[in-house]
């Protein structure tokens, strides 16, 4: 269960449930089978699957963590087979009438055709989990894109029935500290490691340079980085303790925790408990997401904690 990418997010005003409570709420709002006539559908699933007896909420009470699991359930029906089918619809009618079908006509067929073809769809499930550092208002999502979660965030604003959740940011923008980083070796922190792969992005339209493999101290990153292009997204290590891509929205992919840390997780003695691997697996995680999510803000000047003004319960 370990995050392979992080999207961050500050919660504002929020009133903290009990686990209990907690608990019964993500009952209310439990993944249900795709109905025939559904093209997806979000719910909330055991973190530890079916071996971990369907606990939906796991809470660390020492720590204030919490682990959450959401289910994505979306059937899968490729925009070509509906073309095909309605083309074929159509060309029967314009055959037996003797007329031009209507592009009104079309869009109704088309619709028909998705309604018919729907239930036979195949389905994909993605499971989505979500770390919430309860102590310290934050949540992170493990979710490849940004749409994916607020996805999630948005399921967990319906089961609470109010959640205010805005992207966690920095006084300091992430693609200036990368940048600086890159043409400074001065300006990194101790603990800061510069890893294989950089983004670079122009200011004007003169498109993106990815490298890997590459000395990024240098003549040529130099250059690159004097002609007015800036880092959008950079290999980075907290020494020892986590490696990741940081992109210029703070999000954090393709994260690799520690080798220690493993290593202790592969030795701890869970006796093949699914339950209690997870568990200590997020024990593990938990910790070591906190520091590294505080160390990143101290390498940014910290958080910008200004609050964005009230809209609702929605995202800002």
């Amino acid at each position: 269960m370990w995050f392979k990418h992080l999207h961050l997010y500050r919660l504002h005003g929020m009133q903290l449930l009990s686990p209990e409570q907690t608990a019964m709420l993500l009952e209310e709002h439990a993944a249900k089978p795709l109905g025939n006539a559904d093209a997806r559908r979000m719910g909330w699933t055991a973190p530890a699957g079916r071996l971990g007896g369907g606990q939906l909420l796991h809470t660390l009470q020492n720590d204030g963590h919490r682990l959450l699991s959401a289910l994505r359930q979306e059937r899968l029906l490729p925009a070509p087979v509906v073309a095909e089918e309605v083309a074929e619809r159509v060309a029967d009618i314009e055959a037996r009438e003797g007329r031009k079908v209507t592009r009104k006509e079309k869009t109704a067929l088309k619709e028909q055709v998705t309604e018919e073809l729907l239930p036979r769809a195949f389905v994909r499930s993605q499971k989505i989990d979500l770390w919430w550092d309860t102590e310290r208002n934050l949540i992170g999502v493990n979710a490849s894109s940004r749409a994916r979660a607020e996805d999630v965030l948005d399921l967990l604003r319906e089961t609470l029935g109010s959640l205010k959740a805005t992207p966690l940011s920095s006084q300091t923008l992430p693609i200036r500290a990368m940048t600086t980083w890159l043409g400074d070796p001065a300006s990194r922190p101790a603990d800061l490691q510069l890893l294989d792969g950089v983004e670079l992005k122009a200011k004007g339209d003169d498109g993106v340079v990815r490298a890997r493999q590459v000395d990024l101290d240098s003549d040529e990153m130099q250059q690159l980085l004097e002609s007015g292009r800036q880092a959008s997204k950079l290999g980075l290590s907290i020494e020892g303790q986590l490696s990741f891509v940081m992109h210029d929205d703070l999000a954090l992919k393709s994260l690799r925790f520690g080798d220690a840390l493993i290593e202790e997780a592969d030795h701890a003695d869970d006796g093949d408990d699914a339950l209690a691997r997870l568990e200590t697996d997020f024990v593990l995680m938990a910790g070591c997401l906190r520091d590294s999510v505080a160390r990143i803000l101290e390498w940014l000047d910290g958080e910008n904690q200004q609050e964005p003004a009230a809209q609702g319960d929605g995202h800002v």
